[in-house]
């Protein structure tokens, strides 16, 4: 079943139109077969399997999300029919001939990205939920992040407002290499990916990928998501941005 669900997912990924303003992006639907994610609708955690963000990462404040990092001891406190599944998506997810696809993707914008200049990369996956009041103002992710892969899991329509956002700055002229999170009243939305069940976000971490969460007023708002990220080991140096005329292509080295 596992290499089914891998393959039906790097189809849908290396099939998606690639969308390039404001950065480069894509959405698919149906991005699982539908019995699968029926299955996963079942399997996944209970509120108190979950932790806050600040417990897991090294971040502050966003006290209304909750993850379970598919990598850690986490995943051996759910009862074992839940281990086994999200074990099974962690293997066929990361660093695999999935992972191969989704660098497929982006390997003009890696290139573009890092040329010839040495690059290790490992990925990772959590789990996240969202609550009530949760909100992410418009940033370009850390300067280490490589590409973002974001598959929205409710269970039915009725959260399809609550996806992520993309933005772009009022001042024109406006980067960031990544880290801060800006107010929204700096930037303009450009467009709401809709949350809709068996969806998949994703794009290249640039300095103008700008994203975030509208603040969700729903009333006991659970937001469900599955977060698939491909970071560089270790930062590079500004200059690594500036590439030759003809770089070479970017190695991926899990």
């Amino acid at each position: 079943m596992s290499s089914d669900v891998e393959l039906h997912a790097a189809y849908k990924v290396a099939n998606a139109p690639l969308n390039m303003f404001p950065y480069p992006h894509f959405y698919v639907e149906d991005i699982f077969p539908k019995d699968f994610y029926a299955t996963l609708q079942s399997m996944l955690p209970t509120q108190s399997d979950m932790r806050p963000i600040a417990e897991v990462r090294p971040v502050k404040g966003y006290k209304e999300r909750f993850v379970l990092d598919l990598g850690s001891e986490q995943l051996s406190a759910l009862p074992e029919a839940k281990q086994r599944f999200w074990n099974d998506v962690r293997k066929w997810l990361i660093a695999g001939r999935f992972s191969s696809a989704v660098a497929g993707k982006f390997g003009q914008q890696l290139n573009e990205r890092f040329g010839s200049q040495p690059a290790e990369f490992y990925d990772e996956a959590l789990l996240v939920q969202d609550i009530t009041n949760y909100a992410l103002g418009p940033h370009s992710d850390s300067p280490r992040k490589v590409i973002t892969l974001l598959f929205y899991l409710p269970k039915d329509e009725s959260q399809k407002h609550l996806g992520t956002s993309l933005y772009v700055p009022k001042d024109p002229n406006f980067s960031c290499p990544g880290g801060p999170h800006y107010p929204h009243d700096k930037f303009d939305r450009v467009w709401t990916m809709p949350f809709l069940p068996n969806a998949l976000f994703a794009f290249a971490k640039t300095d103008r990928s700008f994203h975030g969460v509208e603040p969700i007023a729903d009333e006991d708002c659970r937001r469900w998501l599955l977060l698939y990220d491909v970071y560089l080991r270790q930062a590079q140096p500004a200059a690594a941005e500036t590439q030759s005329a003809t770089p070479k292509k970017v190695k991926f080295s899990f």
